[in-house]
């Protein structure tokens, strides 16, 4: 077991950037470099849980000291998750029948049938109103079968049973779906019901000191009926008793109300939101809202919604890893089309005609048989783990200390009782005195531990990230991995897009040359010949993943797709595009889809029976290097070597206007270089060279309002912006400089602002030098984004970087944070991520950062006040049982006083809002100290006042209190030591106030904006009046007279203006952890060397 921990007290600061901390001041200098490094001997020392090995995660694991295992490793990783669902797939695959009736029969059972399944758990020879039948369908997607799908006629004959089109999809019916729901399931499973609140009882209940407590109140119950009778005799056993189950009761409801948050979060984290065809129309739905009939668009990065087949597709390839087990990619067309749900589009683009939903598809039963484990432990889970190790220690010595102590004082008959007679005598006192006398002192030990076992210290970290990532929904950020939002307030940098991040993503054609110059309205075809205009429509019409509906009502066209895509076709739509027309007299025999590699995607365009067309579109820098020539406005062909430097000069000047310029291009093919078989067709490239430019637009895409401002936060909070951006490197400057990413024109130079293909060739020592440099990247690879995250952590960094493609997902992985878009976003994206920005914008980031840094913060208040409640309650007790054979602090309040610290101490603290104070300094260094040098100052403070003022209460109470006087000993006696508990009580609440604010002078500010924290005060004051008042004798107490009450609070109130001149005292810029832990490095060196 580890008692010393470098991520507990005993903790070196890695980073010299925290200079300003809420919680205090931590700067390291390079000469103390080798204090900073990982500690391989410390299990708790895990920097990053994000990729961390499961034997780094079980290690920390069997380090830590833990009372209650199952209530305090609840919300870590599952590590036997991947073994478990790799053994439900494969029996999934191999039983899928017998599972999938067995779930049927239950869901009969359960009357839950019409929601989860098919109306019927046995065949019928047809379904509803279609000529298929249910099991028919659910075999031959299951199975693969394509004679199965042969004798139906084709994709073409199970479409026409399913009353469906092929290219516009089910009518939009709300009708129409539920028959279908109906007839076929929803494309929903029964989900495993989470833990009932009795479970949570239970839990709560496995604590080991609890248990003893228990045990112990059962002991003395029975001892005290015996000796006193029932009257008085069950009043030291029942009140710990009822203490105790108080405890678990309060415990439990503040663990439930935490995991009905995890699983809210869940459910918006497994709601995909998908695009299908329904009448004709691109509508967005909620997976859950997929039916059986419904034609689904497949683009690289979606994840396959249901179970279905290929309608058509080009170079389609699909990840089946999911399901099969197996990482290779396979390729999808008319000889191999079935598609299984929850597998991934790898490349290219098709369409799909769905044939299996919900529990008929093996993902359904997979997803049903799973329970979705909420559990991850996060860096700093890990590190108070190793806090609340190092406490629990030094609490069980104390513990043990005062258990000697107590007995030895009480078998040498130097205790006494509150009348003044000695407890033990020789040979007189009975046994069952002595048994219950002895079970009061183990009890009161026993309770030392649970107060001084901080249990619910790492716990405080689920507590403050559920309540941070409710709030964080409302922020527009969905929190994916726990670990992310922590680890999101010690981000040095972030790697941002520019396209629907720091710009709006609302795309229109404000520029065009075409015709050999510059139009003079963007979108008027007149001064243009008919054919240039024939080809540059048959080019946007064709090569696109977009649409574009007419409402058989003729309202307004709808234009569907990527906000590049429907600006484009929005202006050829206005130079008089008859989409629907030029999408039937011509076919698409193979497509080249938009690779962001390339930066351009094409099409090959059959036109009739002989004439091939071949239409490009991409980066107009690129595009044009490939072509020849081009059309002129008269419609004839000309060379373009006179034009190429006009043509140059004109994407050059479009893009200072931070404009995205997109060419479009194309060429003639003969026929018979086409290849004629399907296979040969699929591995054919299509020709890029010899091209004719046909036009060039500038797109704008404005930058978000806002956005200057979330940059100059994040460069004041010391979080580096960078752009990285596949767009020219002149857009992207513009951008940069319109967004306050550049300051000036200046700044504007290598390497600074630098091509992707520039920084992908340096070497990596060079990669790394450059990378500490670069603000702008632009014509970036998703390959360059993942080299400049790599280099960009070697140097230190914590780095957070955006990305929506599914090339995105290995820099979303590798980097400390993944920030995926939801709106513009891939489903391979999202799954990459830790967070996703739920409304694209860069704002959402800044204000991820805020929560991140305020996890952080909050953590730090709680533990400066347990600590303080720590120190404070076991010095008295210590010095009064080692003194005086007696404690003042009995184990009922002991138990209240740790309700407080615990329980209602983290709901009040870790639920602080965020505040602008928390921008207003440099990053959480991964490696800084848990307690600040600023944080030890306050708790030293109040400790040393709070033990002060009770030792003076518990040895001189009496006189100064003016209760010697009083002729009944036994009751002056009482009161002082109720006073010592109100006092007590009153300390803490007055100093919940002081750990707001760990170094700021008004802790009072922004109070108003936590009403959980004001109730939550509110509460234990009033509780503590009924304590002391009327339950004198379950608590040990005696009602307090007005004068006492007062006093009390003035003790409480004292800690106020002490906390305000605590932070006049000046505090070393060293962590007091570097002391430490500086003899421990010197005698593990000289045991090494």
């Amino acid at each position: 077991m580890s008692t010393t921990s470098s991520n507990g007290l005993l903790l070196t600061s890695m980073s010299g950037r925290h200079d300003d901390m809420e919680a205090g001041s931590a700067r390291t200098d390079h000469s103390d470099h080798e204090e900073l490094e990982h500690d391989p001997e410390d299990p708790f020392d895990l920097d990053n849980t994000k990729n961390a090995s499961a034997a780094s995660l079980r290690r920390w694991r069997q380090a830590a000291l833990v009372l209650n295992a199952s209530r305090r490793f609840r919300y870590t990783l599952d590590l036997n998750k991947e073994e478990h669902y790799e053994n439900r797939r494969r029996m999934i695959r191999a039983h899928a029948q017998v599972i999938r009736a067995a779930l049927l029969f239950k869901l009969a059972g359960e009357q839950q049938i019409g929601a989860f399944g098919s109306s019927s758990a046995t065949p019928a020879a047809s379904t509803g109103n279609f000529d298929i039948d249910l099991e028919k369908l659910v075999s031959m997607t299951r199975n693969q079968n394509m004679s199965n799908l042969q004798q139906l006629g084709g994709v073409k004959g199970v479409a026409e049973k399913l009353k469906s089109n092929m290219e516009q999809g089910i009518e939009e019916d709300e009708k129409e779906v539920t028959d279908r729901k109906n007839a076929f399931g929803s494309n929903t499973y029964p989900k495993k019901k989470g833990k009932s609140f009795y479970m949570f009882l239970w839990e709560a209940w496995q604590d080991l000191t609890l248990i003893i407590l228990i045990i112990a109140a059962v002991t003395s119950l029975a001892l005290g009926i015996k000796t006193e009778g029932l009257k008085e005799g069950w009043l030291d056993g029942g009140s710990i008793a009822f203490a105790v189950l108080l405890v678990i009761i309060v415990t439990a409801v503040s663990d439930y109300r935490q995991s009905l948050q995890f699983q809210n979060l869940n459910d918006e984290k497994r709601n995909i939101q998908l695009e299908v065809m329904r009448g004709g129309r691109t509508v967005k739905i909620s997976i859950y809202d997929v039916v059986v009939g419904d034609v689904i668009p497949l683009r690289i990065g979606d994840q396959v919604p249901a179970d279905g087949v290929l309608i058509s597709g080009h170079s389609l390839a699909i990840d089946e890893s999911s399901m099969t087990g197996e990482s290779k990619i396979v390729n999808k067309d008319q000889k191999s089309p079935f598609l299984m749900s929850g597998c991934k589009v790898a490349d290219g683009v098709g369409s799909m005609l769905v044939t299996g939903v919900g529990i008929n598809t093996e993902w359904g039963l997979l997803m049903a048989s799973i329970s979705e484990d909420t559990g991850e432990e996060t860096p700093l889970q890990v590190r108070l783990n190793g806090l609340a190790t190092f406490i629990g220690i030094v609490g069980l010595t104390v513990a043990l200390v005062v258990l000697v102590a107590l007995l030895v004082r009480y078998f040498t008959g130097t205790t006494q009782d509150s009348n003044g007679a000695t407890q033990f005598i020789k040979g007189t006192t009975s046994i069952s005195d002595i048994v219950d006398d002895c079970v009061k002192i183990f009890t009161i030990a026993v309770t030392i531990v649970v107060v001084a076992v901080p249990e619910g210290l790492p716990l405080a970290v689920t507590l403050t990230l559920a309540y941070s990532m409710r709030k964080m929904m409302a922020d527009k950020a969905l929190v994916r991995r726990l670990s992310a939002c922590e680890t999101m307030g010690s981000a040095t940098t972030i790697c941002s897009d520019k396209t629907g991040t720091l710009t709006l993503n609302q795309m229109t054609v404000v520029e065009t040359y075409a015709g050999g110059s510059k139009m003079d309205v963007a979108d008027n075809p007149s001064g243009l010949h008919p054919k240039l205009v024939a080809l540059i429509s048959e080019g946007v019409a064709q090569n696109t993943t977009g649409n574009i509906f007419h409402p058989k009502d003729g309202g307004e066209v709808e234009i569907s797709g990527s906000p590049t895509e429907k600006a484009i076709l929005s202006w050829a739509y206005k130079l008089g595009m008859k989409f629907d027309t030029i999408r039937s007299e011509s076919a698409i025999i193979h497509a080249f889809p938009f690779n962001s590699e390339k930066k351009r995607g094409g099409v090959a365009v059959l036109r009739g029976d002989s004439e091939v067309f071949i239409h490009w579109k991409g980066a107009a820098e690129i595009v044009l290097a490939c072509c020849t020539q081009y059309m002129d406005s008269n419609g004839t062909l000309q060379p373009i070597d006179t034009q190429k430097e006009f043509f140059r000069l004109a994407i050059d000047a479009m893009a200072k206007n931070s404009l995205r310029c997109v060419a479009i291009a194309c060429r003639t093919q003969e026929l018979n270089k086409v290849p004629k078989e399907q296979e040969d067709l699929d591995k054919w490239d299509l020709p890029e060279d010899e091209l004719t430019l046909l036009a060039i637009v500038g797109i704008k895409d404005p930058c978000r309002p806002g956005v200057r401002e979330a940059v100059r936060i994040c460069t004041s909070a010391g979080v580096k912006v960078r752009m990285v951006t596949g767009d020219n490197l002149q857009t992207a400057k513009a951008i940069a400089l319109e967004c306050g990413i550049l300051s000036s024109d200046t700044e504007a130079v290598e390497p600074t602002i630098i091509e992707g293909k520039v920084f992908r060739e340096l070497s990596e020592k060079e990669r790394e030098q450059v990378a500490k440099r670069i603000t702008v990247m632009g014509r970036s690879s998703p390959n360059d984004k993942l080299l400049l995250v790599q280099a960009l952590r070697k140097n230190g960094d914590v780095v957070a970087v955006t990305g929506d493609g599914t090339n995105d997902a290995p820099a979303l992985h590798e980097a400390d944070i993944g920030l995926s878009m939801g709106i513009s976003g891939t489903e391979v994206a999202k799954e990459s991520s830790d967070i996703i920005i739920l409304d694209d914008n860069f704002a959402s980031v800044v204000k991820v950062v805020r929560w991140g840094r305020s996890v952080y913060a909050n953590i730090q208040k709680f533990i400066q006040f347990q600590l303080t409640v720590n120190v404070a309650a076991l010095v008295i007790n210590v010095v009064a049982a080692m003194s005086a054979g007696d404690v003042p602090l009995k184990a009922v309040q002991l138990l209240w006083v740790n309700l407080i610290m615990d329980t209602l101490g983290a709901l009040a603290l870790a639920t602080e809002p965020p505040t602008d104070h928390l921008m207003h300094r440099t990053p959480v260094g991964r490696r800084e100290p848990l307690i600040t040098n600023i944080m030890w100052r306050n708790l030293l403070v109040q400790s040393f006042y709070q033990v002060a003022v009770l030792l003076v209460l518990n040895f001189a109470g009496l006189s100064v209190l003016g209760l010697k006087q009083d002729s009944n000993h036994a009751h002056a006696v009482e009161v002082k030591n109720t006073m010592i508990f109100n006092a007590f009580v009153m300390c803490q609440i007055f100093n919940e106030f002081n750990a707001r604010k760990p170094d700021e002078m008004n802790v009072f500010s922004g109070v108003s904006k936590n009403p959980l924290f004001v109730a939550i005060v509110g509460v234990t004051f009033v509780l503590q009046i009924i304590i002391v008042t009327f339950l004198g004798q379950f608590a040990h107490t005696v009602p307090l007279s007005w004068q006492l009450w007062l006093a009390s609070i003035v003790i409480g109130l004292v800690s106020w203006p002490l906390a305000v001149v605590g932070k006049l005292i000046p505090v070393p810029k060293t962590p007091m952890s570097r002391y430490f832990k500086k003899p421990f490095r010197k005698y593990k060196a000289s045991r090494n060397a």
